[in-house]
């Protein structure tokens, strides 16, 4: 039987190694965030709790990625069929206008830039938060555990300290110049002006703190309570528009996952706002016609292809990609076999074609993913972020909060389908994954990466069901990438493959990584899972196996001796 490399242009061999269960699994991209879910799994909770623990550790050890004052999806589906995304993405504020920016530039690529950075710099950049909501109604409604006990790894990591992993102090290196400009944030991650070292002990005493007092007051502390006064008013000193009422406005948003097919397999994915769900089952469908397993894994054919599927998406993306409460977004449309049928009908095989552009955006490729399944058949798949490396690039006084950018994610030119209106959601590409075949859970999966999120799923898919790779593979595989410009290629893929996808006109920009750290579960019969995390994150995989004693099983000790010997 031939495998995948029998037939691939392009081979690789895996870094890390994956980790199975047969009582749950945690995947996320810090080893401290998957023990902390798996402790929760470990003490009697369900995904949902391992998922949440998880989360509110990354915003300890993953400061540049996550944080409460930030925005994202849970895509849940539990063990009794309820299939739901959790939509706590953040919004503009109550006070925001389409003009409030002065855009740099009409045209690409400056044109999502404005003057003084206004709106990925400082206060003016932070859009309402929702994490926080998200996270605790997740946990309110699905889990099993008190708030208290999730949150208790993240306090305790951010008051006692934690190793900086070299991937942590690279951010910081790259970040230094803006982080240096708030002395809050400079204190803790460039003392002495310097750049804290891999191996260094951070200590973040501030936010456990507030971690403490959310752990206590429950999500009102910072949607109404004491800490929100504090944030709203240093935000009005600052020159930002949050206000009181904009965070006592906050609700999470219950939204029905969209649905796909791709060989047998059911596709389940984010609605709008977020691009992800539709353009990955958009993608699916066009590559669907195309003998993707006979081509091979890395053959200038099939990537030529991913490219073609990548362009059509993007051009498609503006109408996908808007708050559905304040634009009509054409879903079914999008998604269906016979809309991609006549955009395939389109492609040349043997040359790239120019796709009739959307708007074209810029996000943030910093953010974080979880993914965690237990042994009662419930699964969590995460896609939380700050949007930018180190969001804001601000602390708020006294809290050790990082908050949000997200205010980049809007057009800042008035009149069109992304600009700015008052409690509009941001945008995203995100698209946290869940994968059924004939009814059983078959992969869960998703990453980091802003516009290249989805793209890269979509290739994980592919991996899986068509080349039948191995999940750790199918994370780890190189990745492409295009929104319609240059096609940005890994550099693992060979020279020839490079040339050749030229040849096609392609304009082929060869890069260090696509996309950031996967991770994915797959699911075995009898409940086993396989775990697995990619190279371009501190991801890890931890797998829960044994279980409780036999019912009815206790320790019989040897019976004692009363036969006493005479003196």
């Amino acid at each position: 039987m031939q495998g995948w490399r029998d037939r691939a242009a392009v081979s690789f061999t895996a870094e890390k190694q994956p980790a199975h269960g047969s009582r749950g699994m945690v995947v996320t991209n810090h080893p401290l965030a998957s023990a902390a879910g798996a402790e929760m799994l470990a003490a009697g909770g369900n995904a949902v709790d391992a998922a949440i623990a998880a989360l509110f550790t990354l915003t300890v050890v993953e400061p540049m990625m996550v944080g409460i004052f930030g925005g994202g999806l849970s895509h849940i589906r539990l063990h009794d069929g309820t299939h739901v995304v959790l939509d706590g993405l953040s919004a503009a504020p109550r006070a925001a206008t389409p003009d409030m920016y002065r855009p740099v530039s009409d045209r690409m690529p400056a044109y999502m830039e404005t003057v003084d950075r206004e709106n990925t710099i400082g206060a003016k950049a932070v859009a309402t938060p929702g994490t926080l909501r998200g996270w605790c109604d997740a946990n309110r409604r699905f889990g099993r555990l008190s708030l208290a006990d999730v949150m208790e790894p993240a306090i305790r990591h951010a008051r006692r300290g934690f190793a900086v992993t070299p991937y942590l102090a690279a951010c910081i290196a790259e970040a230094a110049a803006d982080l240096a400009g708030d002395p809050e944030i400079a204190r803790l991650y460039l003392p002495g002006g310097t750049p804290l070292a891999a191996g260094h002990r951070l200590v973040t005493g501030d936010y456990a703190d507030t971690l403490a007092s959310i752990a206590a007051e429950g999500p009102d502390a910072l949607y109404g309570g004491a800490l929100g006064r504090h944030i709203s008013d240093h935000m009005a000193r600052a020159g930002g528009l949050i206000g009181l009422d904009d965070l006592m406005a906050v609700r999470t948003i219950d939204r029905p996952p969209v649905h796909g097919s791709y060989r047998g397999f059911d596709i389940y994915g984010p609605p709008p706002p977020s691009a992800g769900g539709v353009h990955v089952a958009q993608m699916l469908n066009i590559l669907e016609h195309y003998d993707m397993a006979g081509l091979g894994f890395g053959s200038v054919e099939s990537m030529h292809l991913l490219g073609e599927a990548l362009k059509i998406a993007f051009a498609d993306r503006a109408a996908a990609t808007a708050d559905p409460a304040f634009v009509q977004v054409p879903v079914e449309q999008l998604m269906s076999k016979a809309y991609a049928g006549e955009r395939r009908g389109r492609i040349d095989t043997k040359r790239t074609a120019s796709w009739a552009p959307g708007v074209v955006s810029s996000e943030s490729a910093n953010t974080t993913h979880v993914t965690v399944a237990d042994a009662e058949g419930n699964i969590v798949a995460s896609t939380q972020t700050i949007n930018g490396l180190f969001g804001a690039r601000f602390i708020i006084p006294g809290t050790g909060i990082v908050p949000n950018n997200y205010m980049a994610l809007f057009d800042p030119h008035p009149g069109h389908a992304l600009s700015i209106a008052p409690g509009k959601r941001v945008t995203t590409s995100m698209a946290p994954t869940i994968v059924f075949r004939d009814g059983q859970p078959a992969f869960a999966l998703g990453l980091p990466g802003g516009l290249r999120i989805f793209g890269s799923v979509m290739q994980a898919l592919v991996n899986l069901i068509d080349h039948g790779m191995s999940l750790q593979e199918a994370v780890e595989a190189p990745r492409l990438w295009t929104q319609g410009e240059a096609l940005e290629v890994e550099e693992a893929v060979p020279a020839a493959q490079r040339d050749g996808l030229a040849v096609r006109g392609w304009n082929v920009l060869p890069v260090a990584h696509v996309g950031g750290g996967m991770t994915a579960i797959a699911f075995g019969p009898g409940g086993a899972t396989t775990g697995a995390a990619c190279w371009r994150a501190d991801g890890l995989a931890m797998g829960l196996g044994g279980g409780l004693a036999r019912a009815g099983t206790r320790f019989w000790p040897d019976a004692p001796n009363v036969t006493l010997e005479a003196d």
